[in-house]
Formats: C-alpha cells, structure tokens, sequence
C-alpha cells in the first residue's frame, strides 16, 4: 500500500487498457511508485482481451470471461480511471483532452490503445456493418446478433488475414443454427502464413462450410449483402471487417515521429518525445519492427513498467529487446487449433487446450488480484478502537455519514433559539430562511471521495448538494465550495484545483448557481462539499405534506451504497460501477420541476430510501405501503445484497428508520442502503399520477410508483 503521508508530486497517464497497459497497472497495484498520482483513460469499464475472442465468438467464453475489468484492476493499482477517448494530446501544455472533461495533466505519458478499422471508409459500410474492432463494440454487436439469429441467416467477413479467418470460423461454430458464411479478401487470403499453415486453414474453411472469395473487390454494403465490383452480390445479415486495421487518425496530430500513422518507438519505447511511451498495436518499433501481435505487447509491459518509474524518478531506462519469431495459436472454430512457427504448422484439440491454458492463466492474473495488507494495527490500542474500526473499510460518499438514528438524538438533545425568520421543518433537505420578501433555502453537503475520479467525484457532490434545494422546490441561486486536497506538491495543487472548479463552475452554473466562493486545505483524504442556497418562487415542498392515498413516486433506482461498499473491496462488476457513478451524475432538477404539484418530497441520500420515507411519514403523520418488487435498482445491487455486502451504514439506517415490517431478503435489505446523489421521493394526488408519471419519463426519469401513503401512525409496511 502507498504511504498516504507522502505528497503527490508527478501524474502519470495512460491512455488505453490494452495489454501492457493491463500488465502495468497490475505491477503497479504490487509495487507503486511515492509520489506518483496515476490515471488510466480508456472508453469503457473493460477491455476485451484478444486472445479470447475467437473463443467468445464460437461460444466457449463468457462475456465476462473475455473482458479485463479495468474498474477493479485501477482500483487495485490506485489508480484514476476515466471513461472516455481521448482525442488530442498538447505536448506543450502536457496535457490530454477527452470530450466532456477538463484537460488532464502528465509528467509522464503511455499510450496502448490499440488500432481501429478503415472499413468505414467502404460505402454503406458504417451503416449496415460492424468492424472488428475495437474489439469490446464487436463483441456486444455479435452477442446480440447471435441470441436473435435464426436458420439461414447469412453472416460475410470482410478481410481473409489470419484474424478474418479465426472469425469466420468461430462465428460458423457459434450459430446454434447453421448458416451460410463468406470470407471475402481483396486479394489473396492468409499470405502472412507458412504454406503449410494456409493450406490446413484453407481446408478447416471449407470443411466449416465458409465460403472463400480471394481477389474480390468490394463495391459497396448495402442493408441485404455485399455488392463486387465484379457485379457478383453475396447475401448476408451480419458483416463484419476484419481488414484494414490503422491507427487512430489523431495520433497524427501530437507531433511525435510515426510511421504510417503509428507512433515511432526507441528500444526503451519511448516517442521522439522523451515523456511519451507508446506500446502494444499503436507503435512502431523503429530499430526492431515485428507485426501487430499481442505476445510483443504482453512481453513490454515489464520494460514500460520499468521506465515509467525511471521516468518519474530520475532512473535509468531498460531496453526492450523483442524475439525474432513467436509461435502463433490460432483458433479453428471448435476446439481445437493450429500452431505455426519457424513453417511448422500442426493443428488438434491438444493444441486448443495449450492455447485455452495460456489465455485463462493471463485472465487469472485479473481475475484473481493479490490483497493488499493494509497498514498494520498496533499491537496496543485503547479501548473500542478494533470496535470502531469494524470489519471493513468506512465506505465513501453517503455510507461515511452519521446515521439516522445518531443524528437524531444529537439534534434533539440541543436547545434551538426562535428565530422568526427560520421557517424550517425539523428534518426537512434544507433550511427555509425569509430575507425580506423572498424565502430562500440553504443546505450543506459534503462527501469523502469514493472514487479516484475527482472530476466525477465533483460532479456527484455538487448534484448531491443541488439535491436538497431542487427537493424543496427552489431554484439554486448561489454556491460555496469547500475542498480538502490530501499532501500534493503546489504544481499538483494547481492542477487538481483547477479541474475541479472547472467542473463545478459547469454544473452549478448549468443549474443557474454561481460560485461564489470557498474554501481549501490540506488532509489525509480528498472530500468535496458546497453549501447552496436557492430561491422559492412558490411556498417550500417540505417533507410535512403528505397525505393518506398519495401515491410515492422515485425517480431513480436505489442500490448506490453496496455497489460502492462492494467495489471498495474489489466485489463489484467494473460495468455496474461505471453505471452507478453514471446514474450519480444524472441530475434531478428537471424531476423536481415536474414534480413541483407533490404534498411532500425529498431527495433519496445517506439514509436509505426507508429512511428518508420514515422522514415524511413522521412529519406528515402517516403510515407508508411499499411495494417491494417495484422499487427500482441499480444494475448489480440485488446480486452483491444476496451475496451479503453491506454499506458500513446500513446498520444505522435500519435503526434510524424505524418500525418498518417486512423489509425481508436481499432486496428488503437495499430500502437501507445509503443513497450518494439519489432520485427525488415525492408523495402525489391520486389524480395527477398517470400525468406526472408520463411527463418524467418522457424527460427520461425511470420514474415509478413504489407505494402509497395511508392513515395510521408513521410506520412503514413493506408488500
């Protein structure tokens, strides 16, 4: 583990979770370098490793099986993960530029993102196929295409090299039904293998029922098939492109030397800019070219590991010194495979079972990441302290709270000083204050960072704050931020400073608030708050309105905290992650506008959407009925809840909320779980359900009913 005392001085980036990159963040999850803040910038959550693909396709993997789950793989390594592409790299500002976020600053820069496909240049090509890569896009379009495929359903690959081939034969082993299926190549098919080699693949092509066509040229893909320019038309439902890799066309643009496009690598993989690396596909090795292959890739990563801290630290830099021939196992649709190397090619379901072996013991080392010892307790300690300390690690966001229940008993134990001027429900999201005329709301919100994101992790605790004032039914007016930075150098200050700001001057100010100030300090970890006012241009909704027979609407789904507590602990889904921080940054102000006729509502947070329904029931005087199945979660909640995760607030929540009878199993369970930036709960009049419920899915809420209100002593019935 990194020593949490020693400050940030360098960033690191790597753009890409290819292969090496992979490798990297794995070393260094072991062995990080002091110091140094990294950050991992990659379009999705995974990356689909290639070795595996053909088996994938064919059926003999999971989609899981295929992917690198770079969530849990950066968390391991402590790293930055931002999902995006990046598309520009200004060297002489030392920064990168992805769409959607601030600049993101390197002292030391790595890129691994493998190639794209120039078969979007063919006509009608974008519009009726798929190209092979990137690889995760193919996999998605393939696995939907296979689930719905029936009898008949002609399937063409585009490009007869080695990786066209593989494909074409998985694809024909995957289809439950048979099909007819062409490998087109504009000239002749397999030419970067031995003869011995082309001629077993050639026959396995054949006995599979592909259709070879060598030295045909295409003329355009159309929504039925592929047009020749022999006027020749073959049939098909799915294409695909397996020809035509390139690099991505900015690469061109940084400055850097290339060949063809890819980035020029020195034996140390080094640019011709000394702090840029460049690895895997993306790269050209000067001295020592070799073809696009991933056994290259795989054996840099211990060099690019290396230099990268020699880089940041003053070292000196390894060479990378890559083989002559690597054997290649290539995939013959069921399983078995051929190996060639050196012109010897032999082919068998022994050979399968070798390359099977190879690519699982590469994904095991994803899979299966070592625990990290955290630092050690004393021997000695006072009383309580392993007690407080708890089994597991305080969860961020709303689960590092004070409970419910806690913060009842310490507010009820203060004497309040009548001020005429506070109009505030006891409880309610935010303070009623009249200034003159005008009634104003006020809050406060902060939040520990969950997530190595900052720039989310901002977006999140100014949404968080926005909440409460749009829960109310006010129109946020001002803000101010309060940040706490753990030890960074003053450069590293600057930079993280001004990226925050940036991303909270854009959501405040897209919801009309202006910053108006704040303030900044040094700690042990990041936390992000703002304090926000807003105006009321029609009397507060408070949480004390409810009434007997209103139906309660929830705009989003629950299940925030155990996804968090989960991924904490390296037990979450890299794609559900991804998708509770998305469904964090959704915000809720258009919601409280449609909802602005409800008798009571507020924002679902730290305690639970049982908690916070107990709050209206209380102040409303009623009961509450909860239909349990129609309470909407997040992807992944109800899986880790049956598994036993927890927020480390939950136990609180359950107290804080009172008499709630058959709140039962998992999914019981998650009405406690801390919400971080949660929908609105609001309670309406029979009458103005099915109009509301429209008018917020049609704004693109995922609004239900999940109850009603009824008369009785505040308790919650759960159905």
């Amino acid at each position: 583990m990194m020593n949490a005392h020693i400050p940030l001085t360098q960033d690191l980036v790597l753009i890409g979770g290819g292969h090496t990159h992979a490798l990297v963040l794995r070393k260094w999850g072991m062995n990080p370098l002091p110091g140094v803040r990294l950050t991992v910038i990659n379009p999705g959550p995974t990356a689909a490793y290639s070795g595996m693909l053909p088996g994938f396709v064919a059926g003999h993997y999971t989609r899981d099986e295929l992917d690198i789950d770079l969530v849990k793989l950066c968390r391991f390594a402590g790293a930055r993960l931002v999902l995006g592409a990046a598309n520009h790299i200004d060297r002489d500002a030392r920064t990168v530029l992805v769409s959607g976020q601030p600049a993101i600053p390197y002292d030391a820069l790595s890129l691994d993102m493998g190639i794209t496909s120039d078969m979007p240049l063919l006509t009608g090509f974008t519009d009726h196929a798929v190209p092979a890569k990137p690889l995760g896009t193919f996999a998605a379009k393939w696995d939907d295409f296979r689930s719905n495929a029936s009898r008949d359903t002609p399937v063409a690959v585009i490009g007869g090299g080695v990786a066209g081939a593989e494909l074409a034969m998985a694809m024909q082993h995957g289809l439950t039904a048979p099909t007819t299926l062409h490998l087109i190549d504009k000239g002749d098919a397999l030419t970067h293998l031995g003869r011995s080699a082309r001629a077993k693949i050639t026959a396995r092509l054949a006995a599979s029922n592909v259709t070879l066509h060598e030295n045909a040229s295409i003329d355009a893909v159309t929504p039925t098939g592929i047009t020749l320019s022999d006027g020749r038309f073959i049939s098909a439902t799915f294409i695909t492109g397996a020809a035509g890799a390139k690099p991505y066309d900015w690469l061109s643009d940084i400055g850097v030397t290339t060949t063809d496009g890819y980035i020029n690598v020195n034996p140390q993989l080094q640019s011709s800019d000394v702090r840029i690396f460049a690895v895997g596909d993306c790269a050209h090795m000067e001295t020592t070219p070799r073809p696009k292959a991933g056994v290259f890739a795989v054996r840099q990563a211990p060099v690019l590991f290396e230099n990268l801290r020699a880089v940041l630290s003053g070292g000196a830099l390894a060479t990378y010194k890559p083989q002559r021939d690597y054997l290649k196992l290539i995939s013959l649709g069921s399983q078995t495979a051929l190996a060639e190397k050196f012109g010897v090619a032999v082919a068998g379901p022994l050979l399968w079972r070798w390359k099977n072996q190879i690519d699982r013991k590469f994904m095991d080392q994803f899979d299966g990441l070592p625990a990290m010892a955290d630092a050690p307790i004393p021997a000695l300690t006072a009383l309580g302290v392993n007690d407080a300390l708890g089994d597991a690690p305080m969860c961020g966001g709303c689960g590092a709270k004070v409970g419910r229940a806690a913060l009842q008993d310490a507010l009820a134990a203060q004497s309040t000083v009548p001020h005429p001027d506070v109009l505030s429900v006891a409880g309610d999201d935010a303070a009623i204050v009249q200034v003159g005329d005008v009634q104003q709301v006020f809050t406060t919100d902060h939040l520990r960072a969950f997530t190595h994101d900052y720039v989310a992790m901002t977006r999140i605790a100014a949404l968080h704050a926005l909440g409460d004032i749009w829960a109310m039914g006010g129109a946020a007016h001002t803000a101010v931020a309060t940040l706490i930075l753990p030890p960074m150098s003053p450069a590293l200050q600057h930079r993280t400073t001004s990226a925050i700001m940036e991303a909270a001057h854009a959501v405040m100010g897209a919801h009309g608030a202006a910053i108006v100030g704040g303030h900044t300090s040094l700690g042990t970890e990041m936390t992000i708050g703002f304090a926000v006012t807003g105006k009321l241009n029609a009397p507060a909704i408070t949480i004390a309105g409810g009434k007997a027979g209103d139906a309660l609407i929830l705009t989003k789904p629950i299940g925030s905290g155990v996804i968090l507590a989960a991924e904490m602990a390296g037990l979450a889904r890299g794609a559900d992650v991804s998708s509770c921080l998305t469904w964090m940054q959704t915000e809720q102000a258009t919601a409280a506008r449609l909802l602005g006729h409800a008798h009571a509502m507020t924002d679902v947070t730290g305690f639970g959407l049982a908690g916070h329904l107990a709050g209206i029931c209380s102040a409303s005087g009623a009961s509450a009925e909860i239909m349990l199945d129609q309470v909407p979660l997040m992807d992944g909640a109800l899986a880790l809840s049956t598994s036993g995760v927890r927020s480390t607030l939950y136990s609180d929540n359950v107290i804080g909320a009172g008499t709630v009878a058959g709140a039962t199993g998992p999914r019981g369970d998650l009405l406690f779980d801390p919400q971080t930036a949660g929908g609105m709960l609001a309670s309406i009049a029979p009458d103005r359900v099915a109009t509301t419920l429209d008018a917020l899915q049609v704004a693109g809420y995922p609004a239900v009913v999940i109850g009603h209100l009824r008369d009785g002593d505040p308790a919650i019935k759960v159905v």
